[in-house]
């Protein structure tokens, strides 16, 4: 049985954060409620604060156990890769390691009865279904 720590088992994308850590104790989050969503927090990236009103943003998300959100439209891409945990979407069951590419148009009400931690972008703000 592995003994690797959460750092070890991230992509190396993760290895060149300023502080050399990563993980939910490193992060700050707060409640992400936007979207209808329940049980949700967010660490920003970057957002629309810097990017523009319809510009990308980028966050760490966090479900907690039995988290959901309303079904909304994203105008532009999404990307999620789930970093622990497992996402529920419509498309089925989205274990660790599982990277989504959700194309403009699309409808989704993501969900994670057992709860996730998931690297996000958007490509646009996303709307209301």
């Amino acid at each position: 049985m592995s003994t690797s720590t959460l750092a070890e088992q991230l992509p190396r994308l993760f290895a060149s954060l300023p502080s050399g850590e990563f993980g939910p104790d490193t992060l700050k989050f707060e409640p992400l409620i936007s979207d209808g969503r329940v049980g949700a927090e967010i660490h920003r990236l970057y957002s629309t604060a810097q990017t523009g009103p319809q510009g990308p943003a980028a966050a760490v998300v966090r479900y907690l156990p039995g988290a959901t959100a309303e079904p909304h439209l994203h105008p532009g891409y999404e990307l999620i890769y789930v970093l622990s945990g497992e996402l529920e979407t419509e498309g089925g069951v989205h274990p660790t390691g599982s990277l989504l590419l959700l194309e403009p148009g699309s409808v989704h009400a993501p969900r994670s009865p057992k709860g996730c931690l998931a690297l996000v972008v958007w490509e646009q703000p996303v709307q209301p279904a």
